[in-house]
């Protein structure tokens, strides 16, 4: 179910760059190759850590990547209609719990990665646009390409922008999660949930998949 979610996060943590460097959160097509090359560095770098635990990959994704990921929005949109039938304690909850299961689903995807190339579309003029499409190719030997892309929006008070979806083989990782959990809490509840969420993100990260 998640093995083309796992591609398209792996794509988005093994873009170019390898230099340390400061993050670039004026141009979104910058962002995604700056995030990606300095998350790659630290996973080099950190590569003995993460062999003895491999919980260390969430260290390196909620340090490096998460602060260019826009959770809370994400997570609203998860929410849904249902937001105003919340309280704003319930919602907290929610956006943490959601976070941390974007940072496992990373994890993995990470633990994944094996020589995987990438290649980011050239910078578009960006005019006024406050939402921007920015496309990557997956380049994996002997494999066919997978063209992802990933929806970045601006923010309109910093300027600054950040990801909030994923797309790949045509499919929105947030569509998907708005119709499995934004279904989930009409039916059940945010609570029910958000406790669902809090109890997948106790599993231990894992290289399982990984190869030599």
């Amino acid at each position: 179910m998640f093995k083309w979610i796992n591609r398209c996060l792996t794509s988005l943590l093994m873009l170019a760059a390898v230099n340390a460097f400061a993050i670039n959160v004026q141009d979104p097509y910058q962002l995604v190759k700056d995030a990606a090359g300095k998350t790659f560095t630290r996973l080099e770098h950190d590569a003995s850590l993460v062999q003895k635990d491999p919980n260390h990959l969430r260290t390196i994704i909620r340090e490096e990547l998460l602060p260019y990921v826009d959770n809370k929005f994400a997570a609203y949109k998860v929410i849904g209609k249902e937001l105003k039938n919340t309280t704003p304690p319930q919602r907290d909850r929610f956006v943490s719990a959601f976070t941390d299961y974007i940072v496992a689903t990373y994890a993995d995807a990470l633990g994944k990665y094996d020589k995987q190339t990438i290649k980011v579309e050239q910078s578009q003029p960006l005019d006024a646009k406050k939402e921007v499409s920015v496309k990557v190719t997956v380049l994996d030997p002997g494999k066919p390409e997978i063209n992802v892309v990933f929806q970045l929006r601006k923010n309109s008070k910093t300027g600054e922008w950040k990801v909030f979806d994923m797309i790949a083989e045509g499919v929105s990782l947030l569509a998907s999660k708005q119709s499995e959990l934004g279904g989930s809490i009409r039916q059940k509840g945010i609570d029910s949930v958000s406790s669902m969420l809090e109890e997948h993100n106790r599993k231990p990260a894992t290289l399982a998949g990984k190869q030599s």
